[in-house]
């Protein structure tokens, strides 16, 4: 690779890692520290507090399809200038909150602000600058932005008991306005999609009719958010699932930060990979070793040997599906499609994550490990036929393509 492109590569990533860590570490990952400190200084209960992930997640699945147009119509760079604008505002909001009705309007503008600046639109600007070489990139990304509560939660504590929660927020505003918001505008290189003139840019990796692509889209969106359904909604109830399942308390501590730690390495493999990498492989690796996991839990007697087994298994083939999400539509689709088609499919699965810890947590209060354990490996069965269907569609798109003739 030139010494330009390396450099323009990595202006890239130090850019969107910096803002989406301050964007996913001030907002999805805030509650974490900050939930139980504003629920009692508002006089709401813990779970009223907590629902601003809910309704940030249903804004920003509602606002998805949105984005990805003026991803298309205004250039990545414009709409996460927005999304830090959106961002500030929302801060601001929660930080001047009296009661439920303020608090609620701030988290419906840090949805808006999601749906424009976190994940896909970041991803769209690597594509926009990268590419269909973007893919490496794009799991640097994604290696960065897996820290973002690691690194924000202490320095939210830290905030929090040195000036108070409201100042504190102030302070996440203004790494909004005064940090992200320039370097959205002004630090990010430009793009060499929209210099390429209709051409490659508009050049889908796999020859699909208009048929065919409205199929290969729906089988994405399918498998892709079913697997986001079972990892945001296992997440929250892991720590109970290791306890029901005999675990100490420290030991399922232990275990629920292995499974983070996993989740990173398999991140950090799709970086090694990088454009040798296959998303649709990645896909079914991933799945598989989920499916795996969830069906020794199920047919094993617990132990710990079993239990680091699981975690193993299900921590690393999360990770792996993490970025295969990210990199599915850049397998399928032309660079300059990338960011339209990763907003229209964020609706179904923001909407999957909005929903999916209230689902997995009822059904393990109510019925316990087992059925919860089944329901996750039932859907991964289900989301590996998608991903199947989907290799089986690509295959019989590349055979139908005439040999060339030799001259």
């Amino acid at each position: 690779m030139p010494k330009s492109s390396r450099f323009r590569s990595a202006q890239t990533v130090t850019v969107l890692a910096v803002t989406q860590l301050i964007g996913w570490g001030t907002t999805f990952d805030m509650l974490g520290v900050m939930g139980r400190v504003v629920a009692p200084a508002l006089g709401l209960p813990n779970e009223v507090a907590f629902a601003g992930l809910t309704i940030m997640m249903m804004v920003s699945a509602i606002a998805g399809p949105v984005t990805g147009r003026w991803l298309g119509r205004y250039g990545a760079a414009r709409v996460l200038s927005a999304a830090s604008l959106t961002f500030a505002l929302g801060l601001l909001l929660l930080a001047a909150a009296n009661g439920i009705v303020l608090y609620a309007c701030a988290w419906v503008v840090i949805g808006i602000g999601g749906a424009f600046g976190l994940s896909a639109p970041a991803y769209t600007a690597v594509v926009e600058r990268e590419g269909v070489n973007g893919k490496r990139v794009i799991a640097i990304l994604m290696l960065f932005t897996g820290l973002s509560s690691a690194i924000f939660w202490p320095i939210l504590s830290l905030l929090n008991e040195a000036v108070g929660w409201r100042l504190t927020f102030l302070v996440c505003a203004a790494l909004q306005f005064f940090v992200c918001l320039p370097l959205h505008l002004f630090a990010l290189p430009k793009p060499i999609v929209a210099q390429a003139e209709g051409s490659t840019a508009e050049i889908a990796p796999v020859p699909l009719t208009s048929a065919a692509r409205r199929k290969a889209f729906l089988l994405i969106a399918a498998a892709t958010t079913i697997t986001t359904f079972i990892t945001f909604g296992i997440s929250p109830s892991l720590l109970e699932i290791f306890r029901q399942s005999g675990a100490s308390p420290a030991f399922a501590l232990q275990l629920g930060s292995a499974r983070g730690v996993l989740g990173i390495s398999a991140r950090f493999l799709d970086m090694l990979l990088g454009r040798r990498g296959n998303p649709m492989l990645s896909a079914v690796m991933g799945i598989g070793l989920m499916l795996i996991s969830f069906l020794t839990m199920l047919v094993a007697s617990p132990s710990a040997p079993l239990l680091i087994t699981f975690v193993l298994l299900y921590g690393f083939g999360a990770g792996v599906m993490t970025v295969a999400r990210a990199l599915l539509p850049l397998a399928l689709f032309s660079p300059g499609e990338y960011g339209l088609q990763s907003a229209r499919l964020s609706l179904p699965q923001n909407l999957a994550n909005a929903i999916a810890p209230v689902v997995f947590t009822a059904i393990l209060d109510r019925a316990g490990t087992g059925p919860a354990l089944f329901a996750c490996a039932a859907l991964a069965a289900l989301s590996l036929a998608f991903i199947l269907m989907l290799m089986g569609l690509v295959r019989g798109a590349h055979a139908s393509q005439p040999s060339p003739v030799a001259p």
